[in-house]
């Protein structure tokens, strides 16, 4: 990284502190509690003849102080400079606090708090964004949790709920040893540890321009995947033809039979094997978890957690990742037929890709199941629900799209009312057309 592009991020993490220690000033004065990474410092700056920004500083060295006996050898001189951060944000945090007493802002009406609440939470998500985003030094208490989730081996993203309870539950009690009741602590502390997360992710989907102005190396990465995608199918005519559908259409048998028919290679559960090598993951984990997502609000919920740092993804992300990696590699080795997996999203830039939607009506689905599984009508309606739950949430979280839309599909068939045989050759029809149509050579 160049001299020029290091202080362009530590210029944007100066600013980031700013609008967060802003937004956390806004945030008191809507009086309906603080986020709970800031309700310790606040609660004992209102018991102690020091301030906020002052306890802040206190409470950040004490978090590099655990740190160091956690991680030992393994912590980095670098972060270190998390003492400088935490320096600069408790300053800026007086700061705010000091500018805002100038602003008059002093709701009455519980709407009115609310609404200074939430506009506190939009620019503290701003903020976290962006010192995220440079990607140079966290703050102090984002990297104690991550020493905590590599020393204990456990989910940042669990790590980092624990740690917001902590923190509420040592804010309450100082709350009422100091003052017998509960200050500076209320509903707005848990909207805080809902919400500020969610908009931060918000925020670095949609902030493009910054993502631009970053230079950030994931997206030359892409980049250059995509040109290397474009390069292989340059130099070697390979087509390839993703199958998704709804549980119990008989995609995967109509999958196998067409690449049978045109002798090329089928994935489906061998790309399971794949992903476990690439990503050091069980087959078991893998199988376990891949497309399942039964509550994408809840997952969401859970996900905000990792907006605050960059080092650690969660096991699913992890999982779509390589699993979208293994599969772009796998269409520019030689033509196949890729079953599920979102393979329609993951290769929208190939332009040799006939994408395929299968489904059927629920009575067809729920009898195919119980013949090819064994199961019980009730049963095998209850897992197609799942199944397509699961499927629908899956891609509505990766890819914004509703699942089974028309549009992102070159073909969808109803395979209720077909013979497997006959979708085979309405499918290889189908693409075939689009083959000639696109001057695409069979040969690969």
């Amino acid at each position: 990284m160049s001299k020029r592009e290091l202080l362009k991020r530590y210029f944007f993490l100066v600013v980031g502190l700013f609008i967060m220690s802003l937004g956390v000033a806004i945030s008191t004065k809507a009086n309906l509690g603080i986020s709970p990474v800031s309700c310790v410092p606040y609660v004992l700056s209102l018991g102690l003849p020091w301030t906020m920004g002052q306890i802040t500083i206190v409470m950040h060295i004490i978090f590099i102080l655990l740190q160091i006996v956690l991680l030992r050898k393994d912590f980095k001189l670098i972060q270190l400079l998390q003492l400088a951060i935490a320096v600069l944000f408790g300053f800026f945090t007086d700061f705010s606090l000091w500018l805002i007493s100038f602003s008059g802002l002093a709701p009455h009406q519980y709407i009115t708090q609310w609404c200074l609440c939430l506009f506190s939470f939009v620019i503290i998500a701003f903020g976290v964004n962006l010192e995220v985003k440079a990607n140079v030094v966290m703050l102090a208490g984002e990297g104690l949790m991550l020493a905590i989730s590599k020393v204990f081996h456990k989910e940042f993203g669990k790590v980092k709920i624990g740690f917001d309870c902590v923190q509420v539950v040592l804010g309450v009690s100082i709350s009422f040893a100091f003052f017998g009741h509960l200050k500076g602590i209320r509903e707005g502390t848990i909207a805080a540890a809902i919400l500020v997360g969610m908009i931060v992710r918000f925020y670095s989907r949609k902030l493009t321009l910054l993502n631009k102005m970053l230079e950030l190396e994931e997206n030359d990465d892409e980049s250059s995947a995509a040109n290397h995608d474009q390069d292989s199918e340059e130099e070697q005519p390979i087509y390839v033809i993703t199958i998704d559908g709804e549980y119990g259409s008989g995609g995967y048998n109509i999958g196998q039979v067409i690449a049978e028919r045109l002798g090329i290679d089928f994935y489906d559960k061998d790309i399971i094997e794949l992903e476990a090598k690439e990503s050091g993951l069980t087959t078991e984990y893998i199988q376990e978890n891949e497309q399942k997502l039964t509550n994408s609000l809840l997952y969401d919920l859970y996900m905000q957690s990792y907006a605050y740092v960059n080092e650690e993804k969660p096991k699913f992300d992890e999982l779509f990742l390589t699993q979208s990696k293994v599969i772009r590699e796998l269409s520019n080795r030689k033509s196949c037929v890729i079953v599920e997996r979102l393979g329609n999203y993951i290769l929208k830039q190939h332009k040799n890709c006939f994408h395929v939607f299968i489904h059927a009506d629920k009575e067809y689905r729920i009898n195919r199941v119980m013949c090819e599984r064994g199961y019980s009508e009730s049963e095998a309606e209850k897992e197609c629900k799942r199944k397509n739950t699961e499927r629908r949430n899956h891609c509505k979280y990766y890819t914004n799209e509703t699942w089974g839309m028309a549009k992102d599909y070159h073909l969808t068939i109803n395979s209720a009312l077909y013979e497997d045989e006959e979708v085979v050759d309405l499918i290889i029809g189908a693409f075939q057309k689009y083959q000639a149509n696109h001057r695409i050579s069979l040969n690969s």
